[in-house]
């Protein structure tokens, strides 16, 4: 199993690698961003960052600002970094959606701690929303899609789809019950939209795609 990603984003170099060498000792692997634009830009071109370390005050973008930008694009922890006590601060980061507020100085044992209990809650939490069955691996929470360790891209609906016939292993789907609850009731298409998809859902999966049977005159069926 690969280590986890934390990207550490604090302006001082001297608090990155105090922070670097704690947590790589405990087992993860780090990621550093000097100021608040770097954060994100490594954030967007990196995948699986299971936590971000953010410090609050930076030139270009503080804490806040990429706290902000991070949530309108992942729900992935964050603990802020501040030399400041104020009350007020820490229930600005709170309602960006801050997971924990450590105030400077601080130990790093104890901040190390930290990551291990805000991991223990979120990896978890991620794990219960994995479905997996035939190579498929799918990750509800991160809108993932593995088949045979490899990710597969979905469009919205396929995802919806192949999220419906692995709820549902083992029964027989008719094209009106796919429709309804995929598609929703509000749908008034075609119903044969649902054969499209479920080729080109097939077509993704390869070799895993075998298990979403055709029942004839029916509907489908995902089975094993």
């Amino acid at each position: 199993m690969e280590p986890l990603k934390i990207l550490v984003v604090d302006d001082e170099s001297r608090m990155r690698k105090l922070l670097k060498d704690y947590l790589t000792r405990g087992g993860y692997r780090v990621l550093e961003a000097a100021d608040g634009e770097e954060a994100i830009n490594i954030f967007m071109g990196t995948r699986d960052i299971a936590l971000i370390i953010l410090d609050v005050m930076m030139p270009k973008l503080d804490g806040y600002g990429v706290a902000e930008e991070i949530r309108k694009l992942s729900n992935v922890p964050i603990i802020m970094l501040t030399a400041k006590s104020d009350e007020r601060d820490e229930l600005k980061g709170f309602s960006l959606g801050v997971d924990e507020y450590i105030t400077k100085p601080f130990s790093p044992k104890i901040l190390v701690a930290r990551v291990e209990a805000v991991l223990r809650r979120t990896v978890s939490t991620e794990e219960e929303n994995i479905i997996s069955a035939h190579g498929i691996e799918m990750n509800i929470s991160a809108h993932r899609v593995l088949v045979d360790g490899k990710e597969v891209e979905l469009s919205y609906k396929e995802f919806e789809l192949l999220n419906y016939f692995l709820l549902n292993q083992g029964v027989a789907l008719s094209r009106e019950t796919i429709l309804n609850n995929v598609w929703n009731y509000d749908y008034f298409g075609d119903a044969r939209t649902i054969d499209t998809h479920v080729k080109k859902l097939r077509s993704k999966l390869g070799n895993s795609g075998k298990a979403i049977k055709t029942i004839w005159g029916m509907g489908y069926k995902f089975e094993v």
